[in-house]
């Protein structure tokens, strides 16, 4: 009885420091990254690529449909329409096959002679046309009912059929871990010929997403009614939904405008709460040109020139008092205004990069680009430099607003931090804007913001734990500042591992005076090669190893990674701010640099030999 008595006792008390053991173990945990639950990878897309399904690719060229453009996407080897080899020096995490919804899988259907086609009257007179090589004849007849916003077939049962296609695809290529298959589609407003296109992306799989026909412009060409849509969505399935729109450069005006598009009235708070509900991101950079800023609106921005498409819409000229509203910069600085005025925010969006290819390849890098659309995939040709994009349809006051596929863009893609590959993620990350865009770069950026980070955080192994512990990341907001504190922000940017040295890291900022006056200063917060800015805050260039000829590039000048914590200098914490980050690369050769040292063939005059990539942050907002 001793022994059991003994027994008995030494179980207990055993049980009884178990206990202190695991609160002991519960406080401190050996692995440090216990109970971490920040986003710690960043992932690579393309939120907007057309295959064939678009009329105005599948008709002019275009081969390859959904499941081609996810296996180019996944690094496989594809051939091009053109019978071009292609293939991605790395994959992409994740894409969205964003087809125009209007006639949405057209081509295909007039290339099976789909019997349900030929019963209408303008889908037997189209594929009569392509099927006789009057193709562009097709294409017109197509083009003329866009333009008057009605729709030429009519048929759900033709959308319903190829819709539940795309989403077919996008679950069989949707591996959550591995890679992503967003479902989405391209609505294609263009009152008057400008452009107020919107990207839909669904979290949702077929389940949800096939309860639904896509909006388009031929149920209506005004933001807010695909927003009601949007919202009717949610109610109906359950399930999550976002826009973005891109190329506020050929929007005339539209994109960033102060007053409703329908109505002409001036933006309500409960405008600016529903844009922002529906459309937390804007793609700042595509093949159509960049849209961040423009030398007229940021005279002071040295690098402000880039890929600048600013002559008209899709049908004519630019006048004078659209350019104020069409860029990114400029939109976040009126958001300022709007917040103080309104209460709410309209353009506090996050920022993506994508390609809007129409050719099913995903490509951003300079010497693999193939082009706006199949017609001007790599080739000797003239058409792949001089073809028109923009200025095809005669302006009425008789303006050249001509662009010409040269200046076109190998750009870009979307950068997003999440905590893991699948639709759920993804986009929970892109509604919180923890994303970046590039111009094709696979740069990293981090961004965070704050009241008390110090100049060694940066270096610190924790680095990341420090910038969630202590503020928050990008796409977020800082509110009330602390007395006599003034918001740091920290910063690391590393080099494509595959690409160029880094050149600078800046910050912009935008503010909203007491006197009600908007501005923005550039800084260069870290620069390679040891450099200083001089007295005027400029700094020097880092310089350019572009050997023009062979088209080629040394990482002799620049650094492989720029780290810093600055503070802003001016701030003032009862003025609205925003406060993004612009990361530039060494000047690298561009494309038709690429293409002309491969066939032989002269440069386009006025047209840059190099460039520098660049990555544009989301924003982080400071409201008093």
């Amino acid at each position: 009885m001793k022994n059991s008595s003994y027994l008995v006792m030494t179980v207990l008390l055993t049980l009884f420091f178990m206990q202190f053991s695991v609160v002991a173990e519960q406080e401190k945990q050996y692995s440090p990254f216990v109970g971490k639950d920040y986003p710690i990878n960043v992932y690579w897309g393309d939120t907007h690529l057309h295959t064939s399904y678009s009329t105005d690719a599948g008709m002019i060229g275009n081969y390859l449909g959904p499941e081609e453009a996810y296996r180019f996407a996944l690094g496989k080897e594809v051939v091009s329409s053109t019978g071009v080899r292609a293939k991605l020096m790395r994959p992409l995490d994740f894409l969205v096959v964003a087809d125009h919804a209007e006639n949405l899988g057209l081509a295909p259907m007039i290339s099976v002679s789909n019997p349900q086609l030929l019963k209408t009257k303008f889908g037997r007179k189209v594929h009569d046309l392509v099927k006789s090589g009057k193709i562009f004849e097709a294409y017109s007849a197509w083009g003329e009912y866009m333009a008057a916003g009605e729709d030429p077939l009519n048929d759900d049962n033709l959308m319903r059929s190829m819709w539940e296609n795309i989403t077919t695809a996008a679950e069989k290529y949707n591996k959550p871990g591995e890679f992503t298959a967003l479902i989405g589609y391209e609505w294609t407003s263009s009152p008057g010929g400008n452009n107020l296109h919107r990207n839909v992306i669904f979290r949702d799989g077929k389940d949800k997403a096939d309860q639904v026909l896509p909006f388009s412009q031929y149920d209506s060409t005004d933001p807010e009614d695909l927003w009601n849509w949007m919202a009717s969505y949610e109610k109906t399935t359950g399930g999550k939904i976002l826009a973005l729109a891109h190329n506020g450069n050929l929007s005339n005006g539209l994109m960033f405008d102060d007053v409703t598009l329908t109505d002409k009235k001036p933006l309500t708070r409960d405008y600016a709460k529903r844009r922002m509900r529906w459309e937390p991101l804007y793609e700042v950079t595509q093949i159509k040109g960049d849209g961040e800023t423009h030398p007229f609106l940021s005279f002071n921005d040295e690098f402000a020139d880039y890929g600048t498409w600013d002559k008209g819409s899709f049908a004519s000229a630019k006048k004078p008092g659209m350019i104020e509203k069409e860029y990114a910069r400029e939109a976040l600085k009126q958001g300022l205004k709007f917040e103080q005025e309104l209460g709410a925010n309209p353009f506090k969006f996050g920022m993506v990069g994508s390609t809007d290819s129409h050719t099913s390849l995903a490509t951003a890098e300079e010497n693999n680009f193939f082009g706006k659309v199949s017609l001007l995939e790599p080739s000797a040709k003239p058409e792949r430099f001089y073809e028109k994009i923009t200025g095809r349809i005669p302006d009425p006051e008789g303006k050249d607003y001509t662009i010409l596929h040269y200046q076109s863009l190998a750009s870009g893609l979307a950068a997003v931090w999440a905590r893991d590959n699948t639709r759920e993620e993804l986009f929970d990350a892109m509604k919180r804007k923890e994303v970046y865009a590039t111009t094709g770069t696979r740069m990293t950026v981090r961004f965070f913001g704050g009241w008390d980070y110090k100049d060694k955080d940066v270096l610190s192994p924790d680095f990341v734990d420090i910038g969630y512990g202590k503020g928050i990341p990008m796409g977020g907001d800082l509110t009330n500042a602390p007395k006599g504190k003034s918001p740091s922000f920290m910063i690391l940017a590393l080099k494509d591992p595959d690409g160029a040295n880094l050149d600078r890291i800046q910050i912009i900022k935008g503010w909203l005076d007491k006197e009600g006056s908007l501005n923005e200063k550039v800084y260069d917060v870290a620069l390679s090669d040891n450099r200083k800015a001089g007295k005027d805050g400029k700094a020097p260039p880092v310089g350019n190893t572009v050997d023009i000829k062979n088209a080629t590039y040394s990482n002799s000048i620049g650094d492989t990674v720029l780290s810093v914590v600055w503070t802003d200098p001016a701030f003032n914490p009862k003025e609205r701010a925003f406060y993004y980050v612009r990361v530039l690369e060494i000047p690298t050769p561009r494309w038709t640099t690429y293409d002309a040292a491969f066939y032989g063939v002269e440069l386009p005059k006025g047209v840059p030999a190099s460039q520098q990539e660049r990555a544009y942050t989301s924003p982080i907002w400071y409201t008093p």
